[in-house]
């Protein structure tokens, strides 16, 4: 919960610094000798920091691994006798092997 937060204090944070930093008056500008503005190092370590929080909130999944799924999503499949998951349901939910769905 804290750091989804934290995430989106971030993330607002960097949206009103772009759309400042986009309305700043300048007499010439890059735009019109048809130049790419030069990225200031403030914006890269802005664009790292995002990036490193972003990986630690959606670990990349790993080969094999069965997805999340949420409450009334079909998480099972019957394959004659047998049963297959299509995915994991979530915390304070079980799949129900008779509806094949999690409740």
């Amino acid at each position: 919960m804290e750091s989804s937060g934290m995430l989106r204090g971030l993330l607002v944070v960097g949206l009103v610094a772009a759309v400042c930093h986009g309305q700043a008056s300048h007499e010439v500008s890059a735009e019109d000798f048809g130049l790419d503005p030069p990225e200031s190092a403030a914006d890269k370590d802005l664009v790292e920091a995002l990036e490193a929080l972003l990986g630690q909130m959606h670990p990349p999944e790993k080969r094999g691994s069965i997805p999340m799924c949420g409450m009334g999503d079909r998480c099972a499949m019957k394959f004659g006798p047998r049963i297959g998951k299509l995915c994991d349901c979530g915390r304070g939910a079980n799949c129900n092997l008779y509806l094949l769905k999690c409740i």
